[in-house]
Formats: C-alpha cells, sequence, structure tokens
C-alpha cells in the first residue's frame, strides 16, 4: 500500500513539474518575460470606464444614469417602437408577431446578436445531426466514417470569424455573413459532440433491433438517437450558449449588435458608452446561459420538474439559497 502510494505521489510529481516546465515555456513565446508593462496607465485607463459625479464634497459615485441613458437612447436591450406594439393598452399581437416580425427586434441591438446565434445554431443543427451520424463508425464503417469527421476537423479548425470574412462576399460585412458562419461553425463543433456521444451508446437496443430484422434507418433512429435524444438537445442549447458570445466576436468587427455598438463606441473613445454595452453584453450572455441551464435541468429525470412560473418567481430564492451554501 504504500508503496503504491509512493508511485502515485512521484507520478503526480513529474506530471505537475512537466506541466510547469510547459508552462514556462510558454511564458517565454509569448515574450512575458521581457514584456514592459504599463499599469499606472492600464489603471487609469480602465477609471475611464466609470464615470464619477461628486454628490457631496469628496464623496463620488459611479453615475449609473449615463449608462442606463445610453441604452435607451441606442435601444441596446428594448425597442420601444417594436414593444409599443405588444405593451399597449391595445396590443396588436398581428403586427408584432406577423407583420414586424418583433420577437428579436423588441431586444434592440441585443435582439440581434441574439437572433445571430439562435439562427446560425438552428441552420446549422440539421448538418451537425447529418454528419454525426454519419461520422459515427457505429453507422459508417471505416474509414468512411473519417470522410464526415474530417469535414467537422477542418470547419473547427477555422475560426467563425474567419468563415465570417469567407462569406461576405456573399452577403456583405453584417449580420446575414456572421449567421452563415455561425452555423458553419455549429456544423464542425456540435456535430463532433454528437459523435461522441452516439459511441458511448448501449449496444443492448441495437442488438435488439437486429433481431426482429429492423431496417438500418429504423435502428438508427430508434436504436441510436432514442438513447441520445436527451444529450443533444442538452449539447445544442450549449452550443446555443457558445454562438451568443461568438455572435459578439463577430459583431466587434462590423457584423452588427451589440459586438458593433463596441467597436464603435471605443473607436470614438467614449468609454462610458462602452461600459455600458458591455453591461448589456453580460445581461445578454446571462440571460441566455440561466435559460439554457434551467431547460437542461429540466430534461434530467432525476431532477425534480418546475413550472416556468416557478422558474421565474422562484429564481431569487434559489439564487440566495445558492450563495448561503
Amino acid at each position: 500500500m504504500r508503496q503504491t502510494r509512493r508511485r502515485r505521489a512521484i507520478g503526480g510529481a513529474i506530471i505537475v513539474s512537466f506541466l510547469g516546465y510547459l508552462f514556462v515555456q510558454g511564458l517565454a513565446a509569448i515574450n512575458i518575460f521581457t514584456e514592459y508593462f504599463n499599469w499606472s496607465f492600464f489603471g487609469e485607463s480602465l477609471r475611464n470606464y466609470f464615470p464619477l459625479t461628486e454628490y457631496a464634497v469628496g464623496i463620488s459615485f459611479v453615475d449609473f444614469g449615463r449608462y442606463f441613458s445610453f441604452i435607451l437612447d441606442r435601444n441596446l436591450l428594448f425597442d420601444p417602437e417594436i414593444g409599443g406594439l405588444l405593451f399597449s393598452w391595445t396590443p396588436d399581437f398581428y403586427a408584432f408577431f406577423i407583420q414586424e416580425l418583433g420577437l428579436f427586434s423588441i431586444f434592440g441591438q441585443a435582439g440581434i446578436t441574439l437572433a445571430m446565434g439562435a439562427v446560425g445554431t438552428i441552420m446549422g443543427f440539421p448538418f451537425a445531426l447529418l454528419f454525426g451520424v454519419l461520422g459515427s463508425e457505429r453507422v459508417t464503417p471505416f474509414p468512411f466514417n473519417f470522410i464526415f469527421r474530417g469535414s467537422m476537423s477542418f470547419i473547427r479548425a477555422i475560426p467563425a470569424l474567419v468563415w465570417t470574412l469567407i462569406f461576405i462576399p456573399l452577403a456583405g460585412l453584417g449580420p446575414v455573413s456572421a449567421t452563415f458562419a455561425i452555423a458553419v461553425d455549429t456544423v464542425g463543433n456540435l456535430g463532433r459532440l454528437f459523435v461522441d456521444e452516439l459511441e458511448e451508446i448501449e449496444d443492448g437496443p441495437i442488438e435488439a433491433m437486429r433481431t426482429t430484422g429492423a431496417s438500418k434507418p429504423q435502428i438508427i433512429v430508434f436504436g441510436m438517437l432514442s438513447q441520445v435524444k436527451t444529450s443533444f438537445i442538452a449539447w445544442t442549447l450549449y452550443i446555443l450558449e457558445i454562438n451568443v458570445r461568438i455572435a459578439v466576436t463577430v459583431g466587434v468587427y462590423g457584423a452588427g449588435g451589440l459586438g458593433q455598438v463596441v467597436e464603435v463606441q471605443q473607436n470614438l473613445l467614449n468609454w462610458s458608452n462602452t461600459m455600458a454595452t458591455l453591461m448589456c453584453i453580460f445581461v445578454l450572455i446571462i440571460s441566455v446561459e440561466l435559460f439554457s441551464q434551467r431547460l437542461r435541468a429540466r430534461l434530467r429525470s432525476d431532477e425534480e420538474k418546475m413550472s416556468w412560473r416557478e422558474l421565474i418567481v422562484g429564481f431569487p430564492k434559489r439564487m440566495g439559497d445558492s450563495i448561503m451554501k
């Protein structure tokens, strides 16, 4: 027993030492040891993001009013023109849902970012499912399955930003090109996750269906996909979270949404407006993550199901309980 523990301790020390050696090598590669850090200038730059207002002699606080005024003026989180169709004494549901198609537009610039991530995920899902299924060795024999695996690897090797540049000749620099890029990126990332899930399924249901004379499509749909449908939905929601972040990133390079607002305000040296937009990005990302997390929680069979009212009304209590743990 002591000898086994000693071996494990020595092996762990070797691994930690090797990782430390790689870390030092990486720091040297990025020239961190020769770089000069201007911490004072960095601190002054950060203070530009937080406008201060003096409320009393020697007492200053961050002026959040400037943030909120910019958010309202630029319709970063809410478009009152679209929202007026829904939130009025006589809501015009037909104009909101049919004429204006305002389900995303009501959220202003944040809605554009959210739409890019959501539409890109929806567009990429069928192809990710197809490539994921055909990339599994359980469906396509080796080495033909590597045609689809290699295609997904090629897609993943190219960042979404580069895919956006590739689609610019098709639709110009804007949300459309960014959405196409996110859709292609979804095929590579989500398809790979689907392949991994299919490789871990149980053989029992598949063999049982084969003995009954089921066809190959029936085996795939009812014997394989039925085992992983919950995992597939959960992974798709996870990729949706990532795609919304990607939509922010490509927006910085001119693809629209909150990312483009950040880029414009930084070029104008309006640091407080930049910070206000970053706050909106945080609200958008955390909202998508909470929505995705609760949906995934409802998919788990071992967790008590809650209604949507309980999810919303009970959120402060659950947050407080989580903090107190």
